[in-house]
């Protein structure tokens, strides 16, 4: 059977976008859908094409977290079988988090549960002023366990502190004062519009550079300066400066041109799907 719960749509411009597909749940997400991303974006790992993945929901949000008919399948399920159940959960939301290219969540609607999770494994989070978050996983008895290493990433421990225990709804601002978020708009257009100008950096800059800039965020945030950290940095800028493409960006900046991966078409980010 086809798995159509997630769409995955590739342009020759390099950008991937990626649309949960149940909008008459609101895109709740069962196993299908996990399993459906989880493939994704291990492709999308592969694909050195690929410059920037778009996520974004189909309909009225962007995701409603955990679907309430997968839930009540686990309430019967073993021990065992519910923590193979979270760990491809987990395997899904680490592949999102730790993917070797720029990731751009566009949120409307609700962004709630799992949904947040997913939001707060992308690089960049666009969304409407007007989307209710929450982490409502206390509501019906639960936690939000495999979520919660990129949510407190995204905001904070004291700001999880309040969140992960009232479980409350709070708007887009709110989620742009704690950091969920780092784009507000006010309307589809002004989404759009924002997310071109976002992909527009994007094809101005070295498709190798965003890779390594991300692996440097991975491998080095939390840790302490270190001389073995320093000696690490040194050998990476060392070897990009080696590459083709940190040669050519230099010759083209001192030549005052455009570099060799900048298309003309590529230049404005529009959307291809």
């Amino acid at each position: 059977m086809t798995n159509t719960t997630v769409i995955l749509k590739q342009g020759d411009d390099g950008i991937a976008w990626v649309t949960l597909n149940r909008p008459e749940v609101h895109n709740a997400f069962d196993e299908m859908m996990i399993a459906r991303l989880r493939e994704i974006f291990y492709e999308l790992e592969q694909d050195n094409h690929c410059r920037a993945v778009v996520l974004r929901g189909a309909g009225k949000s962007f995701s409603a977290g955990a679907d309430l008919d997968w839930m009540k399948r686990a309430a019967d399920f073993s021990h065992n079988q519910n923590l193979a159940d979270a760990e491809y959960l987990a395997a899904m939301l680490n592949s999102l988090y730790s993917l070797n290219k720029l990731t751009i969540a566009c949120v409307q609607g609700a962004a709630m549960g799992g949904g947040i999770g997913l939001v707060s494994c992308c690089d960049l989070v666009i969304a409407d002023i007007n989307t209710t978050f929450a982490l409502s996983e206390v509501k019906i008895g639960l936690i939000p366990a495999t979520i919660s290493p990129y949510v407190l990433s995204a905001m904070g421990a004291r700001n999880a502190r309040r969140y992960f225990q009232t479980g409350e709804k709070f708007k887009g601002r709110r989620a742009y004062e704690l950091g969920l978020v780092h784009e507000l708009t006010t309307s589809e257009d002004e989404m759009a519009a924002q997310l071109n100008v976002m992909l527009g950096h994007v094809h101005t800059n070295g498709p190798l550079a965003m890779r390594e800039a991300k692996r440097l965020i991975m491998d080095f945030a939390g840790q302490p300066l270190s001389s073995a950290i320093m000696a690490d940095s040194a050998e990476r800028i060392a070897a990009i400066r080696s590459r083709a493409e940190a040669k050519e960006g230099l010759k083209a900046f001192l030549e005052k041109r455009k570099a060799g991966w900048i298309s003309r078409n590529n230049e404005t980010g529009e959307d291809s799907a």
